[in-house]
């Protein structure tokens, strides 16, 4: 197995010096190109789910806002380190090594690695979905970078995903989360959620992994002990989310997610970001950077601060469970089928 992974990276990233990132992303308003300038940058992606994904295309769209067009005026150079630390990092320095003249780190792993090369490099770096950058080092306790870096946070609305979860299940007692317990901005997360449960008459029931290789074992230890499940942005965990809902079904336990994709594909339901949103507000952040408009360093990292409700019906046809009323009268997206 070894080799194969390291095989297919290498094949990825001979593919990269050859192709441009993305594509298929929809044609957003642009800035026609004024200055004459080409860039090139480099996205790291650390792992392969919805809400990451959409992050790539809203940061795309973000720059295009900008004038900064791939296949215009703007060469892109994507990976995936498919929740690989070894994959993410030898990305990174691939990414170094062709003189990018931006990083955008996707996630906190990504993004912690960025850094670490970056600022060896004088490459500045631009993060989105890095749940909490203090915790992650990137960012001083007053918001200010560390360095040549700045992004955008997805922290969650903890307080409001524990009113939604009392609304709708108004006698449950016990969350349970599942976390990795290597990731810092889900260790946070979860004592955030702790804080706060006693406030809805909930206590929060933990369970940490290290690897998607335990999601199974910890799945079927956390579901007989809790009345629901809530998942983070926890990118091994949503990585396994698929076979967390398989089993939580079998049991009749609703699980929420914590943005839109996760209620797509199962979830009953959540208080969340629109990713796209998040990855736009990057976008427009990096190329403030590359226009040479502001440093890195004089962001601030910035954070969504409205959060939306979306529902899955069919998820709570198959649980039972009615909507209330006043949760789908501020619906921002409801989903009628799973999607495989």
């Amino acid at each position: 197995m070894k080799k194969s992974v390291k095989t297919l990276f290498l094949a990825a990233a001979a593919i990269s010096l050859l192709t441009t990132g993305c594509s298929g992303s929809p044609a957003p308003d642009t800035q026609a190109p004024a200055d004459g300038k080409t860039y090139t940058i480099g996205i790291g992606q650390f792992a392969a789910h919805g809400s990451l994904d959409n992050c790539r295309e809203g940061f795309l769209l973000g720059l295009a806002e900008e004038g900064i067009v791939e296949g215009e005026n703007l060469t892109v150079l994507y990976e995936n380190s498919q929740a690989d630390g070894g994959i993410a990092s030898q990305i990174i320095t691939n990414f170094a090594s062709q003189k990018v003249d931006l990083i955008c780190g996707i996630a906190t792993p990504m993004a912690q690695t960025a850094y670490g090369v970056g600022r060896k490099q004088n490459i500045p770096v631009i993060y989105t979905a890095v749940t909490d950058p203090v915790a992650a080092e990137l960012a001083n306790a007053d918001g200010t970078p560390v360095g040549e870096i700045t992004g955008t946070s997805d922290k969650l609305p903890v307080t409001e995903q524990l009113q939604m979860i009392r609304t709708i299940l108004p006698d449950a007692k016990t969350i349970g989360i599942m976390y990795t317990t290597s990731e810092v901005n889900s260790l946070s997360t979860v004592q955030e959620y702790k804080d706060a449960a006693g406030d809805y008459g909930f206590e929060i029931v933990d369970v940490g992994i290290s690897t998607t290789a335990d999601v199974p074992l910890a799945a079927d230890s956390l579901l007989e002990k809790v009345d629901c499940v809530t998942n983070l942005t926890d990118n091994t965990v949503v990585a396994s989310l698929p076979v967390i809902l398989d089993k939580a079904a079998k049991k009749n336990i609703p699980v929420f997610g914590s943005e839109i994709e996760q209620v797509k594909i199962g979830c009953l339901a959540a208080m969340g970001l629109d990713y796209i949103d998040l990855g736009k507000q990057t976008g427009r952040m990096a190329a403030a950077v590359l226009k040479g408009e502001k440093k890195a360093s004089e962001m601030n990292f910035e954070v969504i601060q409205e959060a939306s409700f979306c529902g899955n019906t069919k998820v709570a046809e198959n649980l039972g469970i009615t909507i209330p009323d006043d949760l789908m009268a501020s619906v921002k997206e409801l989903f009628t089928e799973i999607e495989q």
